[in-house]
């Protein structure tokens, strides 16, 4: 796959499943983003954003660990950063703050993953 809209883009991957944060980060990388994390938590999510302002993206699981990461879309969106959820949550179970977020429902491959995030850059 020629990943040409987003190559070396700064990617913050915010998934709690170990084994799909993993093989969504060789995915990334794999197509030239620079990947940051994967994170498990809200806690070490918003400690890495504090300490790594400079996204391009992020690709953001909202429920992590039994915990809503409302708090980090909420960071996210303040500050621009555009945002691809993942999630088994029906779109109609999302805040309506966040029904305007591209969104993908678990389970979902990598190259359906690749494909959302090319459609948050626009194409120069």
């Amino acid at each position: 796959m020629t990943w040409n809209a987003v190559p070396e883009r700064r990617l913050l991957v915010i998934e709690d499943d170990y084994f799909w944060a993993d093989e969504l980060r060789r995915a990334l990388e794999d197509a030239g983003a620079t990947v940051l994390g994967p994170v498990a938590s809200v806690e070490t999510a918003m400690a890495l954003l504090r300490s790594e302002p400079e996204l391009d993206a992020a690709i953001l699981d909202l429920g992590l660990r039994g915990v809503q990461a409302y708090g980090v879309a909420d960071w996210l969106l303040a500050r621009r950063v555009p945002i691809l959820v993942i999630t088994g949550y029906e779109a109609e179970a999302l805040p309506p703050a966040y029904a305007a977020l591209l969104r993908l429902e678990k389970p979902v491959s990598t190259a359906a993953v690749l494909t959302a995030v090319e459609t948050l850059f626009p194409i120069p």
